[in-house]
């Protein structure tokens, strides 16, 4: 398995989801568990690449186990809902949750207030990072990063951008670019990428920060004009593609997909799934077909995941504060 660094320097602080909040745990004995079905919360729709990776590990999940493993899907509230059905649950294994950033690292600065503490959830693994990207539909007359923004200054206000709900890592991504690039664009949010996509694809909205997972069908038949990668170095299945921070410096981010349990579950389950989880992203069939849906497998310890949600809080934190986003 392949594993990609997706800490960063620079930030040494964070109230958020510090590894001390979850080792301090009394230990319980679980030699039966599980007994039952596991169930996996994704606080997205079916369809996307949320939905699609926790599935992928599903069935290996489920012959380790020796018990079902079900995914309940909860989409709602930019992932809230969802956060807030775990955060209530019963600590006994039996419910966990597979999500990207908003739910874990984004929403505790974006919301006044949430019915739930995301730095209390127990972490288990980063599945997958995906890379994401400048991508326009095909109607927009630009060809690169220098002229969309050219293209948009030009325009204050007119594009619009759309994303997979407000908080989202391309919500996020796409005020970044506005914030380093002074353009001015409209946020169109939805409930999940395949609404976003559809409306994209049908030209009803302009540019997506979209992720790669999601995309890269698209952009392969020409429905879809990718113009950048947001990542910091080049990615594989896209080697001809700039980086757009050649041109927007700093501008780098990815979509990344982890699995947390309720507050308060034993240490000895959440290991066992996580060393489950991390074997079952070694395997090179896991891998070919993470790789064909544009997702690189992760598989990182508790304890390096919650070093890097924290790291990642603090960036957005930054983001949407510099840029006065509220919902």
């Amino acid at each position: 398995m392949k594993k990609i660094n997706l800490t960063r320097r620079g930030i040494i602080q964070s109230s958020v989801l510090l590894p001390s909040l979850w080792y301090g745990q009394s230990v319980v004995a679980q030699n039966t568990w599980p007994n039952k079905s596991v169930h996996i919360l994704v606080p997205n729709p079916a369809g996307g690449t949320a939905d699609l990776l926790p599935r992928l590990i599903s069935q290996e999940l489920a012959k380790k186990l020796g018990q079902s493993v079900i995914i309940d899907n909860k989409p709602g509230a930019a992932g809230n809902i969802a956060a807030e059905i775990l955060y209530n649950a019963e600590p006994d294994g039996y419910l966990i949750m597979s999500a990207p950033p908003p739910s874990l690292t984004i929403n505790i600065s974006l919301y006044q207030k949430l019915n739930y503490n995301p730095a209390n959830f127990v972490p288990i693994t980063i599945i997958a990072s995906v890379p994401n990207a400048l991508i326009v539909h095909p109607s927009l007359p630009v060809n690169n990063v220098k002229e969309f923004i050219a293209y948009a200054k030009d325009r204050p206000g007119a594009l619009t951008y759309a994303s997979q709900g407000s908080g989202s890592t391309a919500h996020l991504t796409a005020e970044l670019f506005q914030l380093k690039t002074g353009t001015k664009m409209l946020h169109v949010p939805y409930k999940g990428d395949t609404p976003a996509l559809t409306d994209l694809l049908a030209g009803q909205v302009n540019v997506m920060f979209g992720n790669l997972g999601a995309t890269s069908n698209y952009i392969k038949s020409g429905k879809l004009k990718i113009l950048a990668m947001t990542t910091a170095k080049r990615v594989k299945s896209f080697p001809n593609v700039p980086l757009i921070q050649d041109d927007v410096p700093g501008m780098v981010a990815y979509t990344w997909f982890a699995m947390v349990a309720p507050p308060k579950t034993p240490i000895e389950i959440t290991k066992k799934i996580s060393n489950y989880v991390r074997e079952i992203l070694s395997q090179p069939d896991i891998i070919a077909r993470m790789v064909d849906m544009g997702a690189e497998p992760v598989g990182n310890s508790p304890e390096e995941m919650a070093k890097f949600m924290a790291e990642d809080a603090a960036r957005w934190k930054e983001v949407i504060a510099a840029a006065k986003i509220t919902v």
